[in-house]
């Protein structure tokens, strides 16, 4: 297995590409990418211009049943047709052992290529095994495997997760100037590569950049809003109103949640500093009207073609590194640019 290097795609490439990356859970009910559960999409090729064609297994935590998959599978199914790619996608909706079982599947049916989105990433080491046994190359997209499971794949595509959570931090910092503040941390969900690199890239800027900002606290959201109101409301109940500042958390879905546990406190979210990630449709509002500080833009359209993008590079025999997309910070500034339009 070749060794993975990394690029950083730029913010504008060929075929109207959008701009930049939550790739987390969104919220409840969960139905299958093709509107039934156990259901597979097809996405036949033959727009390649060379007449080949491939097939590949998508093996995905998400789909229709939640906003950044709607999003991200069109874009996906539409850079298949055009490179020869028959595209093969389950949804395990974040059920490990669902997944698994997808694999088995798709490893068995013995395709080109697997694309895989770990629906858990300390629970894919048996499916990249499998496959690595089979011959069958593995790409990942939107949430990295664990570092120790790399040599198993051939490359990432998606968001530089760690890169948002150091954005969202830079973005704190800003607001912070040199004052000494308190915040609350509200995490995604625990054991998720995405979670845990933007834990570590808010966490580490923090501390490189502006050790004035104390994190007082910290939960795990589940990339779910009402559960990030929950946590956020016991922090502040365990650290006292008085003493928090402001609050981070790792995407605007939970962002929301904090917001709610705020105001539920009668502490006003204007007057304290708020960061998250993902310049979503609940997020950016909350941006223009002077809730939430800042974010940083994650474009679902971006994520899906590129998986396919990647993944035809590797079928084609031409030399892989990882698809990055950049860390575009939006605040009061630039929220309303058509460049950041929420996609999700």
């Amino acid at each position: 297995m070749q060794m993975r290097r990394s690029r950083l795609v730029g913010l504008f490439a060929a075929g109207a590409m959008v701009l930049v990356a939550c790739g987390g859970a969104a919220d409840d009910g969960a139905v299958d990418s093709a509107d039934a559960e156990g259901d597979t999409t097809d996405a036949d090729g033959g727009g390649a211009t060379d007449g080949e064609e491939f097939d590949v297994f998508a093996l995905l935590p998400q789909g229709n049943d939640q906003p950044y998959g709607t999003t991200y599978l069109p874009p996906m199914e539409a850079k298949a047709a055009e490179l020869g790619i028959n595209l093969t996608i389950t949804n395990s909706q974040y059920d490990a052992d669902t997944q698994a079982s997808d694999c088995e599947v798709a490893v068995a049916s013995r395709p080109d290529l697997i694309i895989l989105w770990p629906a858990v990433g300390d629970t894919i080491r048996p499916c990249l095994s499998a496959a690595d046994a089979a011959g069958i190359p593995v790409t990942i997209t939107n949430s990295d495997v664990n570092p120790e499971d790399k040599d198993l794949t051939e490359a990432f595509s998606g968001p530089d997760t760690y890169g948002q959570g150091a954005a969202s931090a830079e973005i704190m910092c800003d607001l912070a100037g040199g004052d000494e503040i308190g915040i609350i941390m509200v995490n995604g969900l625990t054991g998720n590569s995405t979670a845990i690199n933007r834990e570590s890239g808010f966490e580490e800027t923090i501390e490189a950049e502006c050790p004035n900002v104390t994190i007082l606290a910290r939960q795990p959201g589940d990339w779910n809003k009402d559960d990030s109101q929950i946590a956020a409301s016991e922090m502040i109940t365990a650290v006292g109103a008085e003493n928090i500042d402001g609050a981070y958390a790792a995407d605007d879905t939970m962002v929301a949640g904090v917001i709610d546990a705020f105001i539920a406190r009668d502490m006003d979210p204007a007057d304290l500093y708020i960061t998250s990630i993902g310049n979503t449709f609940l997020g950016n509002p909350l941006v223009s009207d002077g809730s939430l500080d800042g974010t940083v833009f994650q474009s679902s359209s971006w994520d899906g073609e590129n998986a396919v993008v990647l993944a035809h590079e590797v079928l084609t025999g031409q030399a892989v590194e990882d698809l990055f997309m950049p860390s575009v910070k939006v605040t009061a500034d630039n929220a309303d640019d058509p460049d950041v339009a929420p996609e999700w």
